[in-house]
């Protein structure tokens, strides 16, 4: 694409209202998000509904701090892109209204994206990834191995049946006592912990496959906390952080041998330039990323991680899945409505389990 595009980027799927400004060039002319931590603080957790209000009332508000941090106005967008799903249908629905009355007001393209895709997009945005690569799409609602073969083509190699990684730091947070939101808490909590201490399973090692579970190793560290009190009327500092570590150290082995499984069927495809990317909030985990990076130097595929400030949700990659979109001449979900759920695989079965999200996308 020759032509100069800017496009508007708007997210809000779960509880981060953000709006940016991208150039097809890979510009980020400007990128703002605003969370919403001390509105879910008392209650350990995103309240949908409370999630849902403040979209509503902060979104118009991050649009125009967008536009004034690139130094622009509306007429000088290109084209809109909204997260149209999956996530907390309050949320999407708030972003997809805007959009709508701002695409109808002004006369833009609008572009309806799908969040994961605009995850497993992001390593082209700041690396220049060429398709096919594999991604490990790892979140608080969602954990998946992707091979990306264009922007609208996807194949999933497995995923979680139920917990979601960044769901089972949340959840052990809370039974820890740490603050939310609980991958932060937790990786912070195990800096001064023994992984060894305490032995906590690795779900579904094994089984063949790249499918994982995070439900039951949340439930043994309930156990392992609810033991300590009982024998001991509590949990000292030291225990705490050794619960944090072993924890930690139990999804990263998971999430690195099923890598190494994932990798392995990858790489059979013979990709001309193999590379894999993680993306997603949990994608900032020092310890994830570091085990990440060396198993893909043991097998000889480049790595690449985004900055951190483009792990988490934010309307950037939103923005850049839609510049996507729009080179292969794809319009984006038509007609434009808000989807709780919208896998990127449509080929793949659901995937079935028990976590309080339900089947997995």
């Amino acid at each position: 694409m020759s032509k100069q595009l800017t496009m508007l980027g708007i997210e809000s799927s779960c509880d981060d209202t953000a709006a940016a400004i991208v150039r097809n060039d890979g510009t980020i002319l400007s990128s703002v998000v605003v969370d919403q931590t001390t509105l879910h603080a008392a209650f350990g957790g995103v309240v949908p509904e409370i999630a849902a209000r403040a979209h509503t009332e902060k979104m118009d508000v991050a649009v125009e701090a967008a536009l004034d941090e690139a130094g622009m106005t509306l007429a000088d967008i290109d084209a809109i892109a909204v997260t149209a799903g999956p996530g907390l249908i309050g949320g999407v629905l708030s972003g997809v209204m805007l959009a709508q009355g701002l695409a109808k007001g002004s006369g833009k393209p609008l572009i309806g994206v799908n969040h994961l895709a605009g995850h497993a997009l992001t390593p082209r945005l700041t690396d220049k990834l060429e398709f096919p690569y594999l991604v490990l799409l790892v979140s608080g609602g969602h954990c998946q191995f992707l091979i990306a073969y264009s922007p609208n083509a996807f194949r999933r190699l497995g995923g979680t049946i139920d917990d979601a990684p960044g769901e089972a730091f949340d959840k052990t947070a809370r039974l820890l006592g740490l603050p939310q939101p609980g991958g932060p808490s937790i990786e912070n909590e195990a800096k001064s912990g023994d992984p060894e201490r305490f032995e906590f399973p690795r779900p579904l090692l094994n089984r063949p496959g790249m499918d994982m579970s995070f439900s039951g190793l949340k439930t043994a560290v309930l156990r392992c906390r609810d033991d300590l009190v009982a024998a001991q009327g509590g949990l000292t500092v030291q225990d705490s952080a050794d619960i944090a570590a072993g924890f930690q150290a139990a999804v990263t082995d998971v999430l690195l041998e099923k890598s190494r499984r994932a990798l392995t069927e990858y790489m059979a495809t013979s990709p001309s330039q193999p590379a894999m990317a993680v993306a997603g909030g949990v994608a900032a985990n020092s310890m994830i990323r570091s085990g990440l990076e060396t198993v893909c130097r043991e097998m000889g595929v480049a790595f690449t991680a985004p900055p951190l400030r483009l792990c988490t949700d934010n309307a950037a990659m939103i923005a850049w899945a839609g510049i996507e979109l729009v080179r292969i001449g794809d319009p984006g979900q038509q007609p434009l409505v808000a989807r709780p759920r919208w896998p990127l695989d449509t080929t793949a079965p659901s995937l079935l389990g028990h976590g309080k999200k339900g089947a997995k996308a």
